[in-house]
């Protein structure tokens, strides 16, 4: 009887770790999903903003650039993005674009999420560097949030989890 015992609460234990391993590899699949959605969001809403994708005027990138210039940790990057304001506010826009749907399907996903730190990095050292307390600015905050899907990438419910079962699959056992 005691053995029997020793099993239900075996069973019990691995049942509990099964539970454990299971929710740690899907952990990162909400935050994959809200920067993967709020990347975007992001990039089609500068898309199909009239006034954000023009060199001058309100609600401009290029106004925007101006604004900040001075006030930025790198006034230098902001002096760079002005000398074609359109065509950076392009690129932000597909980047952001490109780096969401590349985390919400997961391809290439550590690349995605390290595509996404660079923006929230520059955004951080340009656009809110000067946000006191810095805790307001959300830059900083998505700079953090891409960093455990820079190490980590999308290991399940992604495209490169099913790239590598399927070269797992080509190579056979070992």
């Amino acid at each position: 009887m005691a053995h029997g015992m020793r099993t239900d609460s075996h069973t019990h234990c691995a049942g509990r770790d099964d539970w454990r391993t299971t929710a740690s590899r899907y952990a990162l699949v909400p935050l994959r999903i809200f920067l993967g959605v709020t990347f975007v969001y992001a990039g089609l809403d500068k898309l199909t903003d009239d006034a954000f994708l023009r060199a001058s005027g309100v609600g401009s990138i290029g106004q925007m650039m101006s604004d900040i210039r001075d006030i930025s940790a790198i006034p230098s990057l902001v002096d760079l993005s002005l000398k074609s304001p359109v065509g950076f506010g392009h690129t932000i826009a597909f980047g952001e674009l490109a780096v969401g749907i590349g985390t919400l399907i997961g391809l290439f996903a550590r690349i995605a999420a390290l595509g996404g730190a660079l923006i929230s990095l520059s955004l951080w050292l340009t656009v809110s560097w000067a946000t006191e307390p810095y805790y307001y600015g959300n830059d900083l905050a998505y700079l953090m949030a891409w960093l455990p899907l820079v190490l980590a990438g999308a290991s399940v419910l992604s495209v490169d989890a099913m790239l590598t079962g399927h070269r797992r699959d080509a190579l056979g056992p070992r």
